[in-house]
């Protein structure tokens, strides 16, 4: 094996192990935990490489590349979009993405509700929730308006609602921050919990996280995007 792969297994093997040990101490299996490697930016060949070490699941932020890079993965791959959810962009991204952790519009709902119906299929999507609504840069519904939302969108057939997502404030504490989530998600009746990425993501499984994204701890750096 090559240089690369090597160090992709040394890394992914790390992350591993502290899923285990986060799950141990918080009374949890590690297989409750799904493990979103991200991608974003990164070649083929790396998505490939962890294809082939036995990950599954796999996080992409642009509709344009995880379309491309779907189409080149085997079937029983998984794909995961966390970016921005773009209207003009719907119709593709339901093609290629199994799930969507960013869902925080009705409008956007409608459309793919819509489009899904048209497919005679159904996705699971994450509802974001913002838990810094004074930054207009960051995508996201507040915990106040989750009760409302989350009612609406349960009013679509094609449309599941898997859970929560969310990404902590910078200078707050992550585990505050993933326990709000987690009591959120009690009070609307969701079990999801998309939260955690390469810095906290121990905290967000003792906070009772389903699914944790996690790019630099498995794939280094990310490359400058084309």
């Amino acid at each position: 094996m090559n240089e690369r792969f090597d160090e992709l297994r040394i890394n992914l093997r790390a992350v591993q192990e502290k899923i285990e040990k986060a799950a141990s101490a918080a009374g949890r299996e590690p297989d409750e935990i799904t493990l979103i490697a991200v991608t974003k930016f990164f070649p083929l060949s790396d998505v490939r490489a962890l294809y082939d070490l036995g990950i599954r699941n796999f996080g992409e932020n642009r509709d344009e590349e995880g379309a491309q890079k779907a189409g080149e993965l085997a079937s029983d791959a998984l794909w995961h979009f966390q970016g921005q959810i773009q209207g003009r962009k719907i119709p593709s991204l339901l093609e290629w993405a199994d799930y969507i952790h960013s869902l925080d519009s009705l409008d956007h709902a409608t459309k793919c509700e819509r489009r899904l119906a048209e497919m005679g299929e159904s996705r699971a999507f994450f509802i974001q929730i913002n838990l810094e609504p004074e930054r207009t840069d960051r995508g996201g519904i507040t915990l106040s308006q989750l009760p409302e939302f989350i009612s609406a969108v349960r009013e679509l057939r094609h449309l599941q609602v898997s859970g929560l997502m969310t990404v902590p404030p910078v200078d707050a504490d992550p585990a505050r921050s993933f326990a709000q989530i987690a009591a959120a998600a009690d009070l609307v009746g969701v079990e999801g919990l998309s939260m955690g990425m390469s810095g906290d993501f121990e905290a967000a499984i003792c906070a009772g996280a389903t699914h944790i994204r996690v790019g630099s701890s498995i794939l280094g750096s990310r490359p400058t995007p084309a």
